[in-house]
């Protein structure tokens, strides 16, 4: 019994050395890297909308616009890899007034311009075509993978810059990372803009339509480095 008693002595200290071993001082930080470059690329969302009372002939009216949409982007040599449909519905709306259905027609588009030297005659082509929306534009680069890698590097250095300062303060040192995440909003994250907006107003409708601006490329990582 004696014997046992004593084992579980043992056990019980070795473990707790263990930990304590274990659980050594670290400094915890989170790190930003930016990249800034200019857009070279734009996707445009477009959309096809038609609404009445006979959802036959509001099919026919939405195919025959999207039909000359397609034409024009094949005259202006835009890849069919970079041209796509990202939906279609139809709704049923009631006018209480005159106690009729009606129907309303969608078809929504997007394509991705890599040469933002064709970007006037695009739109005025596009208007031209028939579409009654545009949604939006969103520019992006033709190099993201390998700006996002600047950017990753970047919040490391900039992680382990605050770390040793922190270290530093302490007369106290900073040693090997011993974990490392990299932070991610909810959903897929997309790069932030500067600028990237219209200046038909100031120019009087003359010249060109977008200033691009600045694009940015953001990563943040949290890093824990041992405190020597």
């Amino acid at each position: 019994m004696k014997t046992l008693k004593t084992l579980l002595i043992l056990a019980i200290t070795t473990t707790t050395m263990s930990a304590q071993q274990l659980a050594q001082p670290t400094v915890d930080v989170s790190g930003i890297g930016i990249v800034r470059v200019v857009p070279d690329e734009v996707i445009i969302n477009i959309r096809v909308e038609n609404t009445g009372e006979n959802t036959k002939d509001l099919k026919q009216q939405n195919d025959a616009t999207v039909s000359q949409v397609l034409k024009f982007l094949k005259k202006m040599n835009i890849s069919d890899k970079d041209v796509q449909t990202e939906y279609m519905n139809l709704t049923k709306n009631y006018d209480y007034n005159s106690k009729t259905y009606t129907f309303a027609a969608n078809q929504a588009i997007s394509i991705k311009l890599r040469d933002l030297k064709k970007y006037e005659d695009l739109m005025k082509g596009l208007l031209d075509t028939g579409i009654n929306r545009i949604d939006g534009v969103e520019f992006s680069s033709s190099n993201k993978d390998a700006l996002e890698s600047q950017a990753r590097k970047k919040a490391v250095e900039n992680a382990k810059m605050k770390a040793t300062e922190y270290a530093s303060v302490l007369n106290q040192n900073i040693g090997k990372a011993v974990s490392i995440s990299e932070f991610r909003n909810t959903g897929e994250p997309r790069p932030m803009y500067k600028m990237a907006m219209s200046d038909m107003e100031s120019s009087g409708g003359q010249g060109p339509s977008i200033a691009l601006g600045e694009m940015e490329i953001q990563t943040t990582v949290n890093v824990s480095f041992l405190l020597q």
